[in-house]
């Protein structure tokens, strides 16, 4: 038998899952000591004996508190008699902290697996890493599922495209912009590579070969967090003369005034999925990362 554990930042993508699976879910109870210290508590132990425990928990702001909520989730699942542990980490905190830029840092992301994999976990599936060389820091029964082409689902369903183009915003992210233009129906797609006036210093983007002018470009990428690469890009194909600008992501983390970049960029669209909560959380990780829970237990 399998449970389905939702943690404090689980933001209802365990209630999908259990529902998907047919499979019982509870959630953790959860509190903040007065000195700033997590609490949680699994309501019903005698559920965990036994059984493969799949604890759900989206490692967003605050990053370090989510953190700690899921190790002390791990380790007392372990406590109470789990026979498999499986978490589920819809955005892995860290990601972009994948090597040494400068002598004496640690690698962050490794760090963090490190302790995910030793608290007990024996898998580990996310959405869209940063890197999915970095999944190797866990060893063996690690997963990296992609939400891109729930992201081209809705807008194939909600926009009307004639003429689309899809476009990462650099090489990094073509993988991304390849898999939305393949559901929608294998359209063009190509990366923005990013130039600088040697005389003033100003940076533009441009798509690498196609053109967008009278178009739909849709931009696509695996994060957005203080939002300038997204505006730069839709600011750019705008003057290049796309007839409309949408932009799809995984992880919204719209740190600091990034809502308002997004804004003064008109941007006509924009679709995100709920690894993180905002306004613009259209789109549920709950259906691929199913699908990988369904092997893991052989349903």
């Amino acid at each position: 038998m399998a449970i389905i554990v939702g943690g404090p930042a689980s933001n209802n993508i365990d209630s999908k899952l259990a529902e998907m699976l047919n499979i019982p879910c509870v959630k953790l109870e959860h509190k903040i000591f007065p000195d700033g210290e997590s609490y949680i508590r699994f309501p019903e132990t005698e559920k965990i004996m036994g059984n493969d425990v799949i604890i759900v928990q989206s490692l967003y702001s605050p990053q370090d508190k989510h953190i700690f909520e899921l190790l002390l989730a791990i380790d007392a699942a372990k406590d109470f008699g789990a026979k498999n542990i499986i978490v589920v980490a819809p955005y892995l905190a860290y990601s972009r902290q994948d090597r040494r830029f400068l002598e004496g840092e640690p690698i962050s992301v490794k760090t963090l697996l490190k302790l995910i994999k030793h608290s007990g976990a024996e898998y580990f599936i996310t959405v869209d890493i940063h890197k999915e060389y970095s999944l190797e820091h866990f060893g063996r029964n690690a997963y990296n599922v992609t939400a891109m082409e729930e992201i081209a689902k809705h807008i194939r369903e909600n926009i009307e495209l004639r003429n689309a183009i899809v476009l990462a915003p650099d090489k990094g992210a073509l993988s991304h912009a390849m898999k939305v233009a393949e559901v929608l129906g294998g359209i063009e797609y190509d990366y923005l590579e990013k130039k600088r006036d040697p005389i003033t210093g100003e940076i533009k983007v441009k798509p690498k070969e196609l053109p967008v002018k009278e178009r739909e470009v849709i931009i696509v990428d695996d994060i957005i967090s203080t939002g300038g690469t997204i505006a730069l890009a839709a600011k750019s194909v705008r003057e290049q003369g796309a007839r409309k600008v949408i932009v799809g992501c995984t992880h919204a983390l719209l740190v600091g005034n990034a809502r308002e970049k997004l804004r003064k960029a008109k941007i006509d669209y924009i679709v995100a999925t709920d690894t993180v909560p905002s306004e613009y959380s259209k789109v549920s990780v709950a259906p691929p990362i199913a699908k990988v829970l369904k092997n893991i237990l052989k349903f």
